[in-house]
């Protein structure tokens, strides 16, 4: 298995100081392929680690798959080296008896990269996917003192940020007690959210009603997208929104939170989940 921290040398400089040398870890950043009964589906450029987790909730995003049964195996495939060396960069999904895939099929093969997620869709229209589950309907009021305290509460998990600083993260919390169910690292958010909404189907807890997802950055239209797709009601994020997020949010039934920073934040969407 790949190493999602790496050691390289660097060259520390100060103004009016000497050059120092010394080793330093970077996020690790690397492919991977995922299949879907052998064919290509997509491409994420991503921290290696969680993959099976990762391609679940992909799959889970695209409205693939929406409980754990629908999978039958993922496994790695064979490198691309002239050794044949398994480089654990390729995921092939097959999917359950009685699956079939929706009517895009594998020829819109996409490319993600780890800053904008999934790119060249046809269309805005061709991303709403929509959700097997009701997020509107969800009755969880979310007290804004819990809300503050998230982010110090998933930064305190980011292990791999502690030795690179440069990784994004997830966190899935329960909006009642604050309790962290689950936190990924990654050098892409998407990716990141894909492993939080992968291992819940994993543990087939989909949909994830009651919960608040926490993000790293900002709230991106596909996060909000995600999230819809899991079934989760809040979606917090220590920066802003964009406006196709909001606008997703407010057609989902869901509650976006930006600008979540010490005692602050600004409610988008939904702001009676919001409350004591």
């Amino acid at each position: 298995m790949r190493k999602r921290a790496v050691r390289r040398k660097v060259t520390r400089l100060e103004v009016g100081g000497a050059p120092r040398v010394r080793e330093d870890k970077l996020a690790a950043e690397e492919p991977l392929e995922i299949r879907l009964g052998g064919r290509s589906l997509a491409v994420t450029m991503r921290t290696p680690g969680h993959d099976i987790e990762l391609a679940a909730g992909f799959l889970v995003s695209e409205g693939v798959v929406a409980q754990r049964e629908d999978i039958s195996t993922a496994r790695y495939c064979a490198g691309a080296t002239d050794e044949g060396v398994n480089t654990y960069n390729v995921l092939d999904v097959q999917l359950a008896p009685g699956v079939t895939v929706p009517e895009f099929g594998l020829e819109r093969s996409v490319y993600t990269s780890s800053s904008c997620g999934v790119c060249g869709k046809a269309s805005i229209d061709a991303v709403r996917t929509r959700s097997s589950y009701d997020v509107a309907g969800d009755p969880l009021v979310v007290d804004p003192e819990l809300l503050a305290a998230l982010p110090d509460r998933l930064r305190a998990a980011q292990e791999v940020f502690e030795q690179t600083g440069g990784l994004h993260a997830a966190g899935l919390f329960d909006g009642r007690t604050g309790e962290l169910l689950v936190a990924r690292e990654d050098v892409g958010r998407h990716n990141a959210v894909d492993k939080v909404v992968g291992w819940a189907l994993e543990h087939e807890k989909l949909p994830l009603r009651g919960t608040v997802l926490m993000v790293s950055g900002r709230a991106s239209f596909e996060l909000t997208q995600k999230a819809s797709m899991a079934g989760i009601p809040v979606l917090a994020a220590v920066s802003a929104p964009s406006s196709l997020a909001v606008e997703l949010a407010e057609e989902a039934g869901l509650t976006v939170v930006g600008f979540l920073r010490g005692t602050s934040m600004v409610v988008y969407s939904r702001p009676e989940r919001v409350g004591r």
